[in-house]
């Protein structure tokens, strides 16, 4: 049986199965960093019969070359070929987060202080969702951003989804 999954950082298609999504996302990360990348986010897709596998990732150290992801998506190939954990065909792409890349973890968040910032929150506060602002600083559970020159103070657990403003 398959199953689809939708949350707020991705959608996920599934076998049924005991710690299924677990695993993969446990898997996918195994092999990035086997290769020298985390990885910021994974997305499995359906439009219509069509499945793909999106995996973005990062390395600590300067920026995602083409070279990374078609190493990465070697590596990705052999395992998801040897442990099958997605149901039926698929395409795989993996590439960087991009400059307005996602913040997901608290960790994203301290990395990026003193960045422009957006984030979407679950519910309203003072009448909006959306809020964009400069990262001020990011601490365990919360996150402050200097929003027209006033200090906002969000949990993470308030916080649907949030990512890089790029500046040019």
């Amino acid at each position: 049986m398959i199953r689809q999954k939708s949350g707020p950082s991705a959608h996920f298609l599934f076998l049924e199965g005991h710690g299924l999504e677990e695993r993969l996302l446990e898997g996918i990360a195994e092999q990035a960093a086997a290769m020298g990348c985390g990885v910021v986010d994974v997305r499995l897709l359906r439009v219509g019969r069509s499945v793909t596998l999106q995996v973005f990732i990062e390395k600590d150290e300067g920026a995602v070359t083409i070279e990374d992801c078609a190493a990465v998506s070697r590596q990705l190939s052999v395992w998801l070929d040897v442990e099958n954990p997605i149901a039926g065909a698929y395409r795989l792409e993996v590439s960087s987060p991009g400059l307005d890349r996602p913040l997901k973890r608290e960790a994203d968040f301290q990395r990026f202080v003193g960045a422009l910032a957006e984030i979407e929150l679950r519910g309203l506060r003072d009448g909006r969702r959306r809020w964009r602002g400069r990262l001020l600083l990011a601490s365990p559970g919360s996150v402050a951003l200097d929003v027209d020159g006033v200090r906002q103070e969000f949990l993470l657990a308030e916080i649907l989804k949030a990512k890089l403003v790029p500046e040019w």
